[in-house]
């Protein structure tokens, strides 16, 4: 593993999944500058680690609840149709201009200056960078607000009735201010793990969820669905406002600081700061790939806004359902892997580089071809346990189990491109992804278009899945060449082992979810329990090297709890 001497620990706020995102950025650019001061010792660092965890998986548990509470008020009504449909123009907004691209380019210049003892430096590029931010997004904003009814009836409404494109319209207006909130706030996150400081940092999308929950249990009743707008606008605040006093607190102490008000001039000269300019400049190529990707989004809501009612909220569903273990496998693995990745690469150890690919991305096979069967399978009664109560009745899980069931045959994509992906930054490469990434949104364009009519909403993500796994396949192909192997003879051996083990698990599941049909909770429960317990034994009786690896995962981490506690 690379030395913790070699790695500043990084949080990188990803609003899209509303959490902070605890990853790694290797110093080697910065290695002559920087000095111990700026670096935690490793108890530090994993006290760091297990508190982002925690409350990763405290965001992780209030996330779904805010789901469970929203379907309950809302089931897949027209009115959360146009809720999502809002939401997708300030998402876009942010996510492009000011999300994980800014911050993972502002923290380590700003880390940078710290570690040179130079706070002040730090701070006029934070100054500037807020300033920018605000600036910017605000008169975007204003612009989108005042262009609200022409907006959401070209775009994500198209295919509403004018009251419903009247709804969105305003809805999307009160949800503006939060790519604003979200852009500040995003860069005063990157400010407290610069400092190490990490609790508040993961506290803030805990909270930001928990409002959302108090919008639709305390408002939505009597305001509808402005009650959760709401809650949305009140929970971006509350996310800043937990992290500001401590921002504040450690800018206090850099004298005759001052953050000044925004102009046109302030912004011309805050271009001509050579650390503004680098954060930009290091922004760029992954904002084209996050614009790639929210730009399936917004196409998909246009598409879907000409479905029967409930198609946008359906696919919404789903596609949370799906991500969540996406982000227990694939985002947590590839977070764990990737210093190991920089390390080896910067070392060019490439045989060593191409052994801890293969464990990983093989590792993520075992996981998560199971669970895409076990969703595929297993649909039906898991949208009933989680939502199916309140105004999301019967109809409302066919619509959403329809989506799931195209999303899960891309499971395994998703999470190894997240394990693809690391190998390419370690390989100082961030263009390859991205230029195969925008490939990847034409293709689901175009195949949305093309399934949409025959498969309604089930079509959009079928194009989804699809391009998701075409993109996976081909930037392991590039990856291949790139390093001379991924060990593809091991790989292949592992596949036919891991398809072995899901089939004999999926002969168990489908005569129980048809036998106990009539108890979708038994369903659920039980088909996870049995399922688990079917494939694990079966892949132990093939000799299935990935259990041996995820074991180790395993008891690393009871090891590292042991010892913090």
């Amino acid at each position: 593993m690379i030395s913790w001497r070699t790695i500043l620990q990084l949080g990188v706020f990803d609003k899209s999944n509303h959490r902070a995102l605890f990853v790694t950025y290797p110093l080697s650019r910065y290695n002559s500058r920087v000095n111990s001061k700026v670096l935690a010792p490793p108890r530090r660092l994993a006290r760091a680690a297990t508190t982002v965890m925690l409350f990763f998986v405290a965001s992780r548990a209030l996330g779904l609840l805010r789901d469970v509470v929203i379907s309950h008020q809302f089931g897949t009504a027209r009115a959360l149709d146009a809720y999502f449909a809002a939401f997708t123009i300030p998402d876009f907004v942010f996510n492009v201009l000011a999300g994980g691209a800014l911050g993972s380019a502002f923290i380590p210049i700003f880390s940078a200056a710290l570690a040179q003892n130079d706070a002040r430096r730090a701070w006029r590029l934070a100054s500037s960078i807020i300033g920018l931010v605000f600036g910017v997004l605000t008169a975007l904003c204003i612009g989108l607000a005042m262009g609200a009814p022409t907006v959401v009836a070209l775009t994500v409404a198209r295919g509403f009735a004018s009251a419903e494109q009247a709804l969105t319209a305003d809805l999307m207006r009160w949800m503006l201010v939060t790519p604003i909130v979200f852009g500040v706030s995003g860069i005063v996150m990157g400010i407290l793990n610069s400092y190490q400081h990490f609790a508040l940092p993961a506290l803030a999308p805990v909270v930001y969820n928990a409002a959302i929950i108090a919008g639709a249990l305390v408002l939505a009743p009597t305001w509808g669905v402005y009650g959760l707008v709401a809650g949305v606008v009140a929970g971006a605040v509350l996310h800043l406002a937990v992290q500001i006093p401590l921002a504040i607190h450690f800018g206090s102490q850099i004298p005759d600081l001052g953050f000044g008000v925004f102009t046109l001039r302030s912004a011309l000269c805050a271009l001509r700061s050579p650390d503004v300019r680098e954060v930009v400049r290091l922004m760029l190529p992954r904002t084209l790939g996050i614009a790639a990707v929210q730009m399936n989004f917004v196409v998909n809501t246009i598409l879907a806004s000409a479905l029967p009612v409930g198609a946008i909220a359906a696919l919404a569903y789903a596609w949370r359902i799906m991500l969540l273990p996406v982000g227990i496998v694939g985002q947590s693995l590839a977070t764990a892997v990737f210093p190991t990745f920089s390390a080896q690469a910067a070392r060019a150890d490439w045989d060593d580089l191409r052994a801890t690919f293969s464990a990983a991305f093989r590792a993520t096979l075992f996981l998560t071809i199971p669970a895409a069967v076990g969703l595929i399978v297993l649909g039906a009664p898991f949208v009933t346990l989680l939502f199916q109560r309140g105004e999301f009745d019967a109809a409302s899980t066919r619509q959403t189990t329809w989506a799931l069931q195209f999303f899960a045959l891309a499971l395994f994509a998703h999470s190894g491109l997240e394990i693809v992906a690391r190998a390419f930054y370690a390989l100082h490469d961030t263009l390859t992804p991205v230029a195969v990434g925008i490939g990847a949104m034409g293709l689901n364009i175009a195949l949305s278009l093309a399934l949409s009519a025959p498969l309604q909403h089930g079509g959009l993500a079928l194009a989804n899945s699809l391009a998701t796994i075409l993109e996976m396949t081909t930037l392991l192909v590039i990856l291949r060449r790139r390093i001379a192997s991924v060990d593809e003879a091991r790989l292949a051996r592992s596949a036919a082992r891991i398809v072995a083990a899901t089939l004999a698990m999926t002969l168990v599941l489908v005569p129980f979810a048809q036998h106990f049909a009539a108890s979708p909770i038994f369903v659920a429960l039980g088909g996870i329990l049995i399922g688990t317990s079917v494939y694990v034994i079966v892949a132990f009786v093939l000799r299935a090297e990935e259990l041996a690896f995820v074991w180790r995962r395993v008891r690393i981490v009871n090891r590292k709890s042991e010892i913090l506690n």
